[in-house]
């Protein structure tokens, strides 16, 4: 099942990057890039759109992982909790039986 996983995964990258390399040759004009307050140097069109593409996907993962950072947060308290309570309840518990009533 693993080596099933890494091929599809390896084909997976291979077939992005094929289809990256053909999207470079389909774009090769240079443009500028023009940020209001910055311009950039003309490259090739397919440089600045994989650039977005890549950017995006770079900052999606950092605001993934804010929110991942959260949940474990979260979950890390929920636990610490639950282990006091745990505790609480069996000191309940062992204080009853030894009360002898």
């Amino acid at each position: 099942m693993k080596l099933l996983r890494k091929v599809l995964t390896l084909l997976l990258v291979l077939a992005m990057l094929a289809v990256g390399v053909l999207f470079a040759l389909q774009n090769k004009e240079a443009v500028a890039l023009d940020l209001l307050v910055y311009t950039f140097a003309p490259h090739s069109l397919a440089l600045w759109v994989l650039a977005a593409f890549a950017l995006g996907g770079v900052a999606g993962m950092l605001a993934s992982s804010l929110v991942i950072l959260k949940l474990r947060t979260g979950r890390a308290n929920a636990n610490r909790q639950l282990q006091r309570a745990n505790t609480e309840l069996d000191r309940l518990r062992t204080a009853g039986l030894s009360s002898g009533d």
